[in-house]
């Protein structure tokens, strides 16, 4: 039973933190100015990855006999309370959002990381689902520093 808990711990954390995710990425998404187009296409896109893998950890956490939270982490109110106040200040520019969202790309691939440590006990078949979801979250945050970087 105790791997059950800590297992459904584990995936309630990281269901969280996808929340956070696509809530920070709509946030991003409304500082931006109308042509930065682009970068709402890319904002949209992990907002729907970020919804797709809430659907199937909480699938696993059904699979597995426990109960998926719905909401948001508090660091992740923090988190988008910290992008008002950048915005504030530098007006809304690309960089600086791109700045912001790396940050928290960065929170999201720690907890990736963590999740898939030895001592949380996770099946193999929810190692492998974490796995190909933190290939992902990568590709994401180096999408997003790729962009930040490329700003002049």
């Amino acid at each position: 039973m105790e791997t059950i808990e800590k297992s459904v711990e584990v995936l309630n954390d990281l269901i969280e933190i996808n929340n956070d995710r696509v809530a920070g990425f709509e946030h991003a998404s409304k500082e931006l100015e109308g042509h930065d187009a682009d970068l709402k296409a890319v904002f949209q896109n992990f907002s729907s990855e970020s919804r797709r893998y809430v659907q199937e950890l909480t699938a696993a956490i059904s699979r597995i006999g426990g109960e998926a939270e719905t909401g948001t982490s508090g660091s992740g109110t923090i988190h988008r309370a910290w992008l008002d106040v950048k915005a504030t200040f530098s007006g809304h520019d690309r960089k600086s959002i791109l700045e912001e969202c790396e940050r928290g790309e960065d929170a999201i691939k720690k907890a990736y990381k963590s999740a898939l440590t030895d001592d949380n006990g996770l099946s193999a078949d929810l190692q492998t689902l974490i796995a190909q979801q933190q290939a992902g979250i990568i590709n994401g945050h180096d999408k997003i520093k790729y962009l930040r970087d490329s700003q002049s």
